[in-house]
C-alpha cells in the first residue's frame, strides 16, 4: 500500500529564510564593494568583487532558491528526486546568466560607462 508523505513545508520556510537572509547579505557587500570602488576609483576593487566574500552570498541564494522551489513542487505531489532535477537545472542556470550580466555591469561601470546601471523606464 503507497503512503504519501507529509509535505515538507519546513524546507519551504528553511529555503526561503536562506534566500532572503543571503540576498541580504549579497545586497550589502555588493553596495560596500561598488561604494568603495567609486570612492578610491581603483580597479582592484572591482576585481576583487569576484572572491568568495561576494561568491558565497550568491551561492546562498542559489541554493536557499533551489530548496524552496524544489519544496514547493514536493507540497504539489511531485516526489523530492523528480522536484529537485527539475528545480536545480532552472535555479543554477538562471543563477549563470545572472552572474553574467552582472559580470557584464561591472565591466561596463569600470570603464567609465556613467550608463551602466541606468534603468530605461
Amino acid at each position: 500500500m503507497y503512503y504519501q508523505q507529509t509535505p515538507p513545508y519546513l524546507l519551504l520556510a528553511v529555503g526561503l529564510f536562506i534566500a532572503i537572509t543571503s540576498g541580504l547579505a549579497f545586497s550589502t557587500v555588493l553596495k560596500s564593494a561598488v561604494n568603495d570602488w567609486y570612492k578610491n576609483r581603483s580597479t582592484r576593487s572591482i576585481s576583487k568583487m569576484q572572491g568568495l566574500d561576494i561568491q558565497l552570498p550568491f551561492l546562498g541564494i542559489c541554493v536557499g532558491s533551489c530548496m524552496f522551489l524544489a519544496s514547493g513542487m514536493c507540497i504539489f505531489g511531485f516526489t523530492a528526486k523528480i522536484a529537485y532535477a527539475m528545480a536545480a537545472p532552472m535555479v543554477f542556470l538562471s543563477a549563470f546568466l545572472v552572474w553574467s550580466q552582472l559580470k557584464n555591469n561591472l565591466a561596463l561601470l569600470e570603464s567609465g560607462n556613467p550608463r551602466a546601471f541606468e534603468l530605461d523606464i
